[in-house]
């Protein structure tokens, strides 16, 4: 076991407890092939403890809104065309192939000579349920990207007091203006032009101002979907990669750019659901996990430390 691999685990004495629990039930659960239906609560926070990634091979597993990573890598903090927010979150993880993604996705950037673009959160150490913000980001194939476009390179302990910044006017339910600019459509743009996006989340007022300025080429417009609550970020989800045969891939997108009934359907509706502020804590809607996910958070069991 390498040094990175027995990093410790900061925890209360209560948390000692819940997380050997969990380790302790892994070998049954294993034996049985049956997944149990753990506390809500105790499963968000054992990933959530673990820090350091499981070896092995990367594989995506299971869901995006029910899964775990193994073999994750962490994401440099800084490089071309980038820098990722709120280190002290240590949701700077994904599937290899997330993190060339976007390692690709900055230079793109940088080659734009876009502005520097601010990385939200990826997954956890392991993936898994997170005890608050997401329901998905569980798998290492999704990332938030911020929409705010005014920060230079900041020192990284500077970052995790930063705030997203709406650019969506609720009253009139369009974009803000002066706020949304050229820059923030190319950007959607360069995000999109990737084979392996699968799709990308983005209020439906966003969406309805790529739709009305996007041009004569417009088949990228078909991976932008309207979700509520992007507002400040939009959310690039990769399609399952090759080498991961238990990822769960969603439903295929509809054919056109989605740009007629369905976007003005989401337009219409008068009281949209609020997002959860961040730091408001939640339970994974789905908290059986596939099988393949407890052996990864037993595998390569860190060392415990007493420090609070």
């Amino acid at each position: 076991m390498t040094q990175q691999q027995t990093q410790s685990v900061v925890y209360c004495p209560k948390m000692r407890a819940i997380i050997l629990s969990a380790l302790a039930i892994a070998p049954m659960l294993l034996a049985t092939a049956a997944p149990a239906r753990a506390d809500e609560e105790k499963h968000s926070i054992v990933w959530n403890q673990v820090r350091t990634p499981s070896p092995g091979a990367a594989q995506a597993i299971g869901g995006y809104a029910h899964g775990c990573l193994s073999g994750g890598v962490a994401l440099t903090l800084d490089g071309p065309g980038y820098q990722v927010m709120r280190p002290a979150r240590r949701r700077y993880f994904g599937h290899p192939v997330l993190i060339d993604y976007l390692k690709k996705f900055g230079e793109r950037v940088y080659s734009a000579r876009l502005p520097l673009v601010a990385l939200g959160d990826l997954a956890q150490a392991r993936g898994g349920p997170m005890n608050f913000g997401h329901a998905s980001h569980q798998s290492g194939l999704d990332v938030d990207i911020w929409l705010r476009l005014d920060l230079p390179l900041l020192p990284r302990n500077q970052r995790d007091s930063l705030k997203e910044v709406t650019l969506v006017n609720g009253a009139t339910h369009g974009v803000l203006h002066p706020g949304w600019t050229d820059a923030h459509a190319k950007l959607l743009r360069l995000a999109a032009a990737d084979s392996r996006v699968d799709r990308i989340f983005v209020n439906p007022a966003i969406k309805n101002e790529l739709c009305r300025k996007a041009g004569p080429d417009r088949g990228w417009l078909r991976l932008i979907r309207p979700w509520y609550g992007h507002d400040d970020h939009f959310h690039v989800r990769l399609s399952c990669p090759h080498d991961s045969p238990l990822c769960e891939p969603q439903k295929p997108l509809p054919e056109g750019d989605g740009c007629g009934a369905e976007l003005q359907s989401w337009m219409a509706e008068a009281h949209p659901p609020r997002p959860k502020k961040p730091g408001t804590q939640h339970s994974p809607p789905d908290p059986e996990l596939p099988l393949a996910c407890y052996r990864v958070i037993v595998a390569a069991e860190p060392t415990f430390s007493t420090t609070h």
